[in-house]
């Protein structure tokens, strides 16, 4: 007994001799977020300190040293400052509880700020604030290699330190006097230009009705940095009302492969029609506070007028973006009895033979929803739009597969939180949407929570070989719009490998995205993110291919 009793404070001896703190220990979480060009703290690891609560080991402790490592990012320089916080009450980055900021100059950082800890869990946040201009291609790494208490080192247990995608911070909340910016489409100009658009929701985030215009930044270094933001639909007070009630939202962009024109697609909402009645309301004012979707009860109708129906407009651009046309209405290409015609967001094509084609959705004669494409083989003087794809589904995105057939792929309302037959609709068209035909993995492959996703149809020339790769992102979840991952199909759709799938945001935002090719080699994507409204990133060519 004697003995045992011998060998357990030699033990404790020498754990006290290796100056260890086994009182309290550190679990560290590195999320996959893109770290922003344009923000100024963006969250790369979070650090919770754990402290033994059981008998008397509840007493207080000094936190005096966080070592973090930066080996594994590309470019040190890239780097202004990293930061270190206390979190705030829900767990989250808050810069309210600041602990130390440091200029990296290697790669390695001490946070040296002294603070006493007297909870039994305390969470940290490593921050990072990035140059303003930086190679997108870059990453970002960060791994806690040391914690030193008061009371000695803490055990740090084992985690995985990701190298972080670089990005930008295209939208943020409130910028340019836009409560909220929503709904991302973008496209790149036969000069190469990126064009971003979306809503700019100046009063709230809501959808409409509401004031709210499409607007539009340009890149011209493939997205490093980004022009001001300029509008290109606005209705303005049109027809006496004021602008809350002409707004205009879900943009869509086309650029057409063989002019150059580029053409942006939204719906306007003019006034209100009553939930119950569909009969146009009269008498509103900017004072005025009633509001209805044109997706909800009846606030849309059959018929072509401004007071009937929610108007489908198109506008175009001759100049790579720089100045913008007067919209034509082509709401006359629907059915009467339609009780809605739209754009779908995102992004249309321009097939191999020169037709232009804008993914679209709609209400049918008993307002349920439904998806199909509108197309002009004209060069935009004059468009129509096709039957429904299927039911149940809104908004959608089109490509031109290998064999000439377009691929529409669907937002399915039968998907919102279920678990057992979850996925994306999936229709192909041989005649224009005349007729459709599901497609063998409809509703079996990509799983969403009920959320606007985008698909392209990337292709390149490889050794003299001209190849294709289809590219989809969406919230990979079946319950929440996280987890937004980049997936790839090496044949037209028909598989996504697991391997290859990237993951660009784990947290939850509002999720829709629009995805382009910045060149032969580049792919672009910009989505809602859990970091800001609107975030552009890129993805090589290579990290994707079979």
């Amino acid at each position: 007994m004697q003995r045992k009793l011998l060998f357990l404070l030699s033990l404790v001896m020498l754990t006290i001799s290796c100056g260890y703190n086994n009182r309290v220990s550190a679990e560290i979480d590195s999320p996959t977020l893109p770290v922003l060009t344009g923000k100024k703290y963006n969250p790369v690891q979070k650090i919770r300190l754990i402290r033994d609560s059981t008998g008397l080991n509840r007493e207080e402790y000094i936190l005096e040293k966080v070592t973090l490592s930066l080996e594994g990012t590309t470019d040190i320089s890239d780097i202004d400052k990293v930061m270190l916080f206390r979190a705030g009450e829900n767990d989250k980055l808050e810069t309210d509880h600041p602990v130390g900021e440091v200029q990296p100059t290697a790669t390695k950082i001490t946070f040296s700020n002294h603070f006493t800890v007297t909870e039994d869990t305390t969470i940290l946040w490593v921050s990072v604030t990035l140059k303003k201009s930086i190679d997108l291609s870059h990453k970002i790494k960060i791994r806690c290699e040391e914690i030193v208490t008061d009371r000695g080192k803490l055990k740090i247990l084992p985690h995985d330190a990701k190298g972080l995608r670089a990005g930008v911070a295209l939208r943020q909340h409130g910028q340019d006097g836009v409560h909220t910016s929503r709904i991302p489409g973008l496209a790149t100009s036969k000069n190469g230009t990126l064009m971003a658009i979306y809503d700019a929701r100046y009063e709230s985030a809501r959808d409409l009705q509401g004031h709210m215009d499409i607007a539009l930044n340009r890149s011209f270094d493939g997205g490093r940095t980004w022009e001001p933001m300029q509008v290109v639909l606005d209705r303005k007070e049109w027809g006496g009302m004021p602008e809350k009630y002409n707004g205009v939202s879900d943009a869509c962009i086309l650029v057409d492969d063989r002019t150059g024109d580029i053409y942006v697609a939204g719906l306007w909402m003019h006034g209100l029609l009553d939930a119950e009645t569909g009969k146009w309301v009269e008498g509103l004012t900017a004072d005025s506070t009633r509001w209805l979707h044109q997706w909800r009860a009846k606030g849309s109708q059959p018929g072509f007028g401004v007071k009937e129906t929610s108007q489908f407009l198109i506008t175009k651009s001759s100049d790579d973006g720089l100045t913008w046309s007067e919209p034509i209405n082509i709401t006359s290409a629907k059915k009467k009895e339609w009780w809605l015609f739209a754009p779908a967001p995102g992004q249309g094509i321009t097939m191999t033979d020169g037709t232009l084609v804008f993914p679209s959705q709609g209400r049918d004669e008993n307002g349920i929803s439904f998806s199909n494409i509108t197309w002009s083989k004209d060069g935009g003087k004059t468009w129509k739009t096709s039957n429904p794809a299927t039911k149940n589904t809104t908004e959608c995105a089109v490509v031109e597969l290998q064999d000439g057939s377009l691929m529409l792929n669907m937002r399915d309302n039968r998907n919102r939180g279920n678990e057992e037959v979850n996925g994306r609709s999936v229709f192909v068209t041989s005649d224009l949407g005349e007729t459709w035909k599901e497609h063998p993995t409809s509703r079996k492959a990509l799983i969403e929570p009920t959320c606007m996703a985008s698909l392209h149809a990337h292709r390149y020339m490889e050794d003299g070989v001209k190849k294709s790769l289809l590219l989809f992102v969406n919230p990979a979840s079946t319950s929440k719009r996280n987890n937004i991952t980049l997936k790839v199909s090496y044949d037209g759709g028909n598989t996504w490998p697991e391997e290859k799938q990237i993951l660009l945001d784990e947290y939850s935002g509002r999720g829709y995205s629009c995805i382009t090719s910045v060149n032969d080699s580049t792919l672009g994507i910009l989505y809602e993110s859990s970091q800001a409204d609107m975030v552009f990133q890129t993805v090589s060519l290579k990290e994707i291919q079979p």
